[in-house]
Formats: structure tokens, C-alpha cells, sequence
């Protein structure tokens, strides 16, 4: 447990219905008692069962500063297993801001951000995992990503990684045991059924790292950008898409100069999307700045959506921003379907053939928007039936958690060059060691001071 009490604005500081100011510590009920009275003046808040809710007002000394309503909860059956008293109170931020200081000057200290959450984490109540997917729960922006983060919350990354380092640690603990009692525990042969033991753990660490690229489109959504010529529809699909008049549209080719960016969900799919300048031959200094900077966000795209202008041929331009699109993941929009059509899909498809592609092909009109519900389906198809797939124990989206677990992969793998180099078993179990640690840094179980400060440093106040 802390020895001090910490206090926080829980909600976001806005004016609203109800604003909650959180104390936390053991003298969470000292301070109430200090600061609350109920409505006939006799009830003590440090008296009352735990889990209960209680109507009065809060004082500053002798003045009223808000009517409220006060939830008390007991030491351990609490979100930081500290005492714990919520005021819920007017959500305007005067008041909040009043109630707040009435806590402080009476005895809590300000929180650091992420402050109950850290606690909650030393006092054993949840992993480091858990912990950190308490922000992701917060930022989630789809519905994929909150399901996950839901998932991580419930202790899915925990269950998983402490069951691969309760394999570990047996194996430790035999590899100790028979160098101590050599007469007794025999380690002929050993090698073999250890290399086949680690071979499965690999597995299912490999299986772990695959879900962090499908985490991190799961989380941040998919880096989309849209490429084509000058005047091929661009604009006026991402208009479309984000569902207002984002971009300026004009029948003048070279309108859009700069990278236009929106984030949209598409049916629970965040697309950041991107709305580049056309890409073309041009000798405007601004401008080819504008197919440069397309150009750079093209290498860094998730899904590139290639707008070509149905109703006029191809060009060299074509060709040149096919070239780009080589390797990535793109998605073809023959827009201006409304207009008679020049460049047909067949059309398309050979070009494609050609060049060794096969690529997704749709006709679209942005302007009478059809062939909108084909491409959101499409893009769902391409994303989250069997290249996307997050199972449902676990789909790690942290950053963290991916470097930890390719550092234990890696130690795993240096016991099994070992065991094939027919070294000494003391050798195994110092890599099998390092692998155990790697994994229990994810969960917390063996991180240093200051990586914890700066994971909960980097939660908002009042969590």
C-alpha cells in the first residue's frame, strides 16, 4: 500500500452533467468526513458499509460548495484494493475544480497521471498488461480495437504469457535439479526432448508476434491513401467516404497541392485516409512538391486506393503510378462510372496480367456515389477475412510487448543452437532464464521502477 492519499478529477475536465473527483489511500474516509456532511448533519462517511452511495454536500468549512452524491468503497474490494470514496458532483469545472481543492487542502495530494491505475498494478490487483490496456480501452476508436483491448483488459496476455513461463521455469527447475542430483535425476537425452518442448513454445510465441501487426490496424486504424491522376475523382471520393466537403473539388486538374488527411470508421474500421495531389508530369514548383509528398505517404500506406478517370485512356502517368503501387496492398477504383467508359475493368485486368497483378477492381461513381457499399466491403474483405486475424485469446497491439516477446524468441532459439552445438546443459538454462524474464516484463513480473513511471506517465489524469 502508499502511505500518502491522492485525489483526481476522474472525468474529463468539461462542463457536463456529473463530474467525479476520486480519492484513493488511507485516509480517503479521514478526509471525507472532513469535507462531507450529510443531509441531517449526522452521518460519518468513515462509518458507512462499503459499496454503498450517499447523498449530501460538500464544505468547505462553513460554506457549501456543491450538492453531491458519494459512493465508499473498502480496502481491498476497491478499483485501487485502497479505501476509496468518489464524489459525484455537479460536472461543471469551477466546481469540480473547487471540490478537487477542498480535497487537497485537506489533506490528499494530487494524483500524477495514471496514478490509480499504478496502484492498482503495485497493490496486485492487475498485470502490467492489464494495466496498459486500460488506455486502450480509453482511445479505442473501433470496435475491433475495443473488443481487443476489452480481451487484454480481462487478462488475455496474461493467461497466455504465464502459461508459456510456467513451461519455462519447469524446465529450469529440472535442468537445476539434475546439475545439483546427478545420481538421481538422469539428463541422458535430455537435449532432444527439450529441443522439441522449446519447438512448440517458439510456436507459440511466433503465433503472439504474428497478431501484432493485426493489433496495431486493429488500434490505429489503416494507414489509407489515395492516389491517381490530376482530376481522376480523388477529392471528391474522399469527400464521400468522410461524408462532408472536406476537399476542395473543381474540374481544374491540380487542385489538391497537399496531403489532405481525415480519420473515418467504416463500419467499425478506422481509415486514416490520406487524399494526396495527382500524380503527374508537372513543372509547377508547388505542385511538385505535392506529387512528391504523395509519393512518400504511398510508401508508408497500409491500402493504397488508385482512382483512375474511367472516361479518358490511360497515359504515361498510368504507368508510372503503377510502378509505385508494385508490392503493396492496393484496392483500383474505376471512377466516373456515370460517364461513358473508355477504360473497362477487362481493360484493367490485362494491363494487370501484364505486369504479374492481381488486384481488386472496382467501378465507382463518386460523384452519384455508387459502388460505395462494394468498395467499404472490399476493404473489409481485404483486411479482416484470413489476412486479418486476431484470435480470441489474445491480439497484442503494444509496442512493448512485441520487443519483449522477440527477445525471449531469440533466447529460446539460442538454447535450441546450443542443444545442437551439444553444449553443457548450464547453458540452456541461462537462456531459458532470459526467455522467462523477457516474458515476465510484458506482465510485469520483473520490470524496474522506471519503465513502470513511464508506462503510467503516460495515462491521463484522474486514471
Amino acid at each position: 500500500m502508499q502511505e500518502d492519499t491522492i485525489v483526481a478529477i476522474a472525468t474529463a475536465l468539461t462542463n457536463s452533467g456529473i463530474g467525479i473527483i476520486r480519492i484513493s489511500g488511507e485516509e480517503s474516509f479521514t478526509i471525507i468526513d472532513k469535507i462531507y456532511k450529510s443531509k441531517n448533519g449526522k452521518k460519518k462517511l468513515s462509518q458507512v458499509p462499503s459499496h454503498t452511495m450517499h447523498y449530501g454536500f460538500i464544505y468547505d468549512d462553513d460554506k457549501v460548495i456543491d450538492e453531491v452524491m458519494v459512493a465508499v468503497m473498502r480496502s481491498p474490494k476497491s478499483y485501487t484494493m485502497e479505501d476509496t470514496v468518489e464524489i459525484n458532483c455537479h460536472g461543471g469545472t469551477l466546481v469540480m475544480r473547487r471540490v478537487l481543492e477542498t480535497a487537497i487542502r485537506h489533506g490528499a495530494r494530487l494524483a500524477e497521471p495514471g496514478e490509480f491505475t499504478k496502484r492498482a498494478f503495485l497493490n496486485g490487483r492487475i498485470d502490467l498488461s492489464q494495466a496498459e490496456s486500460v488506455m486502450d480501452v480509453i482511445n479505442a476508436r473501433n470496435d475491433f480495437a475495443l473488443e481487443s483491448s476489452i480481451r487484454q483488459l480481462c487478462g488475455s496476455v496474461k493467461i497466455k504469457i504465464e502459461a508459456i513461463r510456467k513451461k519455462i521455469i519447469h524446465e529450469i527447475a529440472f535442468i537445476e535439479s539434475a546439475l545439483d542430483d546427478p545420481e538421481h535425476i538422469s539428463i541422458d537425452g535430455y537435449g532432444i526432448e527439450l529441443d522439441n518442448k522449446i519447438t512448440d513454445v517458439c510456436a507459440e510465441i511466433k503465433d503472439i508476434l504474428v497478431s501484432f501487426e493485426n493489433g496495431e490496424l486493429l488500434k490505429e486504424g489503416i494507414r489509407t491513401v489515395i492516389v491517381g491522376k490530376p482530376n481522376a475523382g480523388k477529392s471528391s471520393l474522399m469527400n464521400v467516404l468522410v461524408g462532408r466537403e472536406r476537399a476542395i473539388v473543381t474540374n481544374t486538374p491540380g487542385t489538391t497541392r497537399d496531403v489532405l488527411e481525415e480519420q473515418i470508421n467504416l463500419d467499425g474500421i478506422t481509415l486514416n485516409i490520406a487524399d494526396t495531389a495527382g500524380i503527374r508530369k508537372t513543372e509547377d514548383m508547388i505542385e511538385k512538391i505535392g506529387v512528391e509528398k504523395a509519393k512518400d505517404y504511398l510508401a508508408k500506406a497500409d491500402l493504397i486506393i488508385y482512382v483512375v478517370d474511367a472516361s479518358v485512356g490511360l497515359d504515361k502517368n498510368d504507368k508510372e503510378i503503377l510502378e509505385l503501387l508494385e508490392n503493396q496492398k492496393v484496392l483500383i477504383l474505376l471512377n466516373k462510372a456515370d460517364l461513358a467508359q473508355i477504360v473497362t475493368e477487362e481493360d484493367f485486368k490485362e494491363i494487370l496480367w501484364e505486369r504479374g497483378l492481381s488486384l481488386p477492381i472496382i467501378s465507382i461513381s463518386a460523384k452519384e456515389e455508387t459502388g460505395i457499399k462494394e468498395l467499404k466491403r472490399t476493404i473489409q474483405d481485404m483486411f479482416f477475412t484470413g489476412e486479418i486475424t486476431c484470435n480470441d485469446e489474445v491480439c497484442i497491439t503494444n509496442v512493448r510487448h512485441k520487443a519483449d516477446l522477440q527477445s525471449a524468441l531469440d533466447s529460446l532459439l539460442l538454447v535450441k543452437s546450443s542443444i545442437e552445438n551439444q553444449m553443457p546443459e548450464d547453458f540452456y538454462s541461462i537462456d531459458l532464464m532470459n526467455a522467462y524474464e523477457s516474458l515476465g516484463s510484458i506482465i510485469g513480473a520483473s520490470v524496474g521502477e522506471d519503465l513502470v513511471n513511464e508506462i503510467f506517465s503516460k495515462f491521463c489524469m484522474g486514471k
